[in-house]
């Protein structure tokens, strides 16, 4: 489904129960109405970035709704749609901590630098933000997290929002680092997120673990 390190480490986990009802919830949901993103690239975060080679998680809820938006990578936009106020403003304040102008939407290049961009709710239904809640999606998704929280190498975790704040019960590794902040949402992101520094920090703890930093350019 997957074909990279992933399906090693989420075998088990595809095999259960809960999984198999989220498949047929999905296929059906694809079926009978318009969800994003296309199907075939709901793992994209998970092709994109191999287990073995994640370096930061970018924690997203669930993906845009609006029509070719969503592509499989939390906050990512294709290059030619327009760019939604989230990331919009993702890119004022890598602009206000580092003075990088990114004009590339799709964020696929961090995701290839082992930035793992990940929805909690890997689906959505077209302008019905949150329809897929509660599916099995969050299990699913929880269960990505506390593998990563398993490795002996660091990991961080950058958790925008209440909702991403929420998973830092399952980081009890002591060798990961959490960010947190307030959401890059319109209605948040001046109570907390601008100022707060999370692509210098970031690459401040992987020049400290002695891992390469991230080249937020593009």
């Amino acid at each position: 489904m997957i074909n990279t390190g992933w399906d090693k480490v989420l075998e088990n986990e595809m095999k259960r129960e809960y999984f198999r009802k989220l498949g047929a919830f999905v296929k059906k949901s694809y079926k009978e109405g318009v969800c994003y993103p296309e199907y075939g690239n709901i793992f994209n975060a998970l092709r994109y970035t191999d287990y073995k080679n994640v370096k930061v998680v970018i924690l997203g809820q669930d993906p845009y709704h609006g029509e070719g938006e969503a592509h499989g990578l939390s906050f990512s936009v294709l290059d030619g749609v327009k760019r939604p106020p989230s990331l919009n403003n993702i890119f004022k304040e890598l602009y206000l901590d580092l003075g990088i102008k990114r004009t590339n939407n799709c964020l696929s290049d961090w995701a290839y630098q082992g930035v793992l961009l990940l929805n909690a709710i890997m689906t959505v239904e077209k302008d019905k933000p949150l329809s897929h809640k509660n599916q099995g999606w969050e299990e699913f998704t929880d269960t990505i997290i506390k593998k990563l929280n398993e490795r002996d190498k660091p990991v961080i975790f950058v958790l925008w929002g209440s909702f991403a704040r929420s998973k830092k019960e399952l980081i009890t590794n002591p060798i990961h680092h959490v960010i947190e902040s307030a959401h890059p949402s319109p209605l948040s992101a001046s109570r907390g997120f601008f100022g707060s520094k999370p692509f210098s920090k970031i690459n401040s703890y992987l020049r400290q673990d002695g891992i390469d930093e991230i080249n937020w350019q593009g």
